[in-house]
């Protein structure tokens, strides 16, 4: 099929390739011009404004976003309704709140638009294992799309999930579960890791995740993060949040679900910016090794 990503960051580049594998025709957008260019050399075409996107487009025109959440997708999505026709799409697959996808969703039908919100989970991983795809959005507008979700899932790794917002919602949820689980990890290593023993964390990764209740893709990053740094010594226990595990946290309080390990391990977080513990070192890797992101390095502010 023919679509187009607006936003070639860490996830918005490398799907723009998994997609160009799948065989898929992909106009290519971003703020800047270099990773525009360095796709057009790998087959994408390239698109220097959001109205060339469009010109570039046949109808109907499927539009995906893999820009930052807030008002960086709402001025996207001001400009291309000036752009698009009745039939278009516009998929949101960042990190947005589901609330501001719904009323999102509301603005862009009342002009004929279909607006499918992507869950999107599989961080720099995602090119060669394939992406998970928690998918909200009205059947026909999710429609148009799927040969593209097809392409960039992982086996059985896509799922309509239901109606406008749902596919944020899950993955809202899907990302509070991950902090709790990073927590843990975090927890125990730092434990290991100030025991009375000599302890090989590298080693005893591997260990557990061979028949290990515990086992995990997560502890197979633990596993590389301690192959290249066996304390964690280069990197600074600073632990950033996205949003996601704060919302989940505020939904879980309108519900009157008790979730005190997602409290917990997002106040962990809070406290990260401000002592640096061993624990909050091994989040802290965990999150580069599975999303790229950003790490502070000792020395650095």
């Amino acid at each position: 099929m023919e679509i187009a990503i607006i936003g070639l960051g860490r996830m918005g580049a490398n799907m723009t390739r998994r997609l160009l594998r799948g065989g898929h025709t992909v106009v290519v957008n971003n703020r800047s011009r270099g990773p525009i260019d360095e796709l057009a050399a790998e087959g994408a075409i390239p698109a220097y404004s959001v109205a060339e996107v469009v010109e570039k487009l046949h109808a109907p025109r499927v539009v995906w976003l893999m820009v930052p959440a807030g008002q960086p997708v709402d001025d996207h999505i001001d400009e291309l309704l000036t752009l698009l026709s009745p039939g278009d799409v516009i998929v949101d697959g960042g990190n947005s709140r589901y609330t501001d996808t719904i009323a999102r969703s509301e603005r862009v039908g009342a002009a004929g638009i279909g607006y499918v919100d992507s869950g999107t989970s599989g961080g720099i991983w995602g090119l060669e294992n394939g992406y998970c795809l928690m998918v909200g959005g009205p059947r026909d507008a999710v429609a148009l799309v799927e040969p593209a979700m097809h392409t960039l899932a992982a086996p059985e790794g896509y799922l309509h999930v239901g109606p406008s917002g749902a596919g944020h919602y899950v993955k809202m949820i899907h990302n509070g579960i991950e902090y709790a689980m990073l927590q843990a990890y975090a927890e125990g290593f730092e434990i290991l890791e100030k025991s009375r023993y000599d302890l090989d964390l590298h080693a005893i990764s591997h260990l557990w995740n061979h028949g290990s209740v515990v086992r995990s893709w997560l502890l197979e990053l633990a596993e590389r993060a301690f192959a290249d740094d066996p304390h964690l010594d280069s990197i600074r226990g600073y632990v950033q949040d996205s949003g996601e595990g704060r919302w989940t946290v505020f939904e879980s309080i309108d519900l009157d679900v008790a979730a005190p390990t997602i409290y917990l391990s997002l106040a962990a977080r809070f406290v990260s910016r401000q002592e640096d513990v061993f624990a909050n070192k091994v989040i802290a890797a965990l999150r580069n090794q599975f999303g790229g992101h950003a790490v502070k390095r000792e020395g650095e502010a």
